[in-house]
């Protein structure tokens, strides 16, 4: 009878340190072509029943890719979660290869799903939605600088701003072409688009930083994003309900896109005014619209049919 091998991979810049449960061993691989190959033929014989790693940013995304590319059952967790469950469990100590011992022991005891590899071209899809959002960042920072710098560098602020003014213009473009040239981005692209509020910003940032969208229910859509509310009651004490976590990416463009929603979509703005009226502050109203909005979203992608008044309820 063969044993059940979780192993957990602590991926840095330079290096991959792994480590298998339940045999404890460790290992060292250098993070590039070779090392990940090296990784690779160890990992395979073991037959794991899950691989856990970090998403470090981009340098867990090559071992990640080559290890789903094998069917091999892997999923990459927010470091948050690694670090809560070493507190839990009193690992206080951090080092890589102990990093890699409590992501294997995560493995063994949590045994989160594995998802499916993200192909490619969507992940060059959100990069290119990221570096769009980096750049607005810095354009909203140096509109800010302009108003209170002193006269004598207002000339060469300005000129940044036609910098980033000009290629933010290019990246959008570069976005719509791309979703546009392709027939099931397209499509979706039109579907989105056929809810008013919904601009082209909002469907090129769901399309690609929230590739779940239509295949998901509508509580988890809104967990994943980070509308959902989760209760805080301890005995008698009834908290507030509260989101948290989530994409901020697709969540700032869906807090934009439900302001459109709230003035120009007859049902969001119905919504939105019967809980005005029912005493909801303004931001609760709104968080609310937003939730609406992405299940609205979520079940056109799933159903294959444009924006109809059936799916407000």
């Amino acid at each position: 009878m063969s044993t059940a091998c979780f192993i957990g991979i602590d991926v840095s810049k330079d290096q991959l340190d792994f480590a298998i449960r339940p045999t404890m061993s460790k290992m060292r691989f250098a993070n590039n072509d070779e090392g990940i190959d090296a990784l690779i033929q160890h990992i395979k014989p073991l037959n794991p029943t899950l691989i856990v790693m970090e998403a470090t940013g981009r340098y867990h995304r090559l071992v990640l890719a080559r290890l789903l590319s094998l069917d091999l059952p892997t999923i990459a967790i927010n470091p948050r979660q690694a670090r809560d469950f070493a507190r839990a469990v009193g690992r206080l100590a951090k080092t890589d290869s102990i990093d890699a011992d409590i992501l294997a022991e995560f493995a063994e005891k949590i045994r989160p799903d594995p998802r499916p590899a993200i192909p490619d071209v969507t992940q060059q899809l959100e990069a290119l939605c990221t570096r769009r959002r980096q750049l607005v960042e810095m354009l909203a920072a140096e509109k800010n600088r302009l108003h209170a710098a002193p006269s004598s560098v207002h000339p060469v602020i300005k000129k940044h701003i036609q910098w980033l003014e000009k290629h933010i213009d290019r990246l959008e473009k570069d976005l719509d072409k791309r979703i546009r040239s392709s027939p099931a981005w397209r499509d979706k692209d039109d579907l989105l688009r056929s809810c008013k509020g919904i601009g082209p910003v909002t469907t090129h940032t769901m399309l690609a930083c929230l590739p779940e969208l239509g295949t998901l229910n509508r509580g988890q859509i809104a967990a994943l994003v980070g509308v959902a509310p989760f209760n805080d009651d301890t005995g008698k004490h009834k908290g507030r309900r509260h989101v948290k976590g989530g994409r901020v990416d697709v969540r700032c463009v869906l807090y934009m896109a439900t302001l459109a929603a709230i003035r120009f979509n007859p049902a969001i703005r119905a919504f939105h005014s019967r809980l005005i009226a029912a005493g909801k502050a303004k931001k609760v109203a709104i968080t609310a619209c937003m939730r609406k909005l992405l299940t609205i979203l979520n079940a056109m992608l799933r159903s294959q049919k444009p924006w109809q008044v059936d799916f407000v309820s």
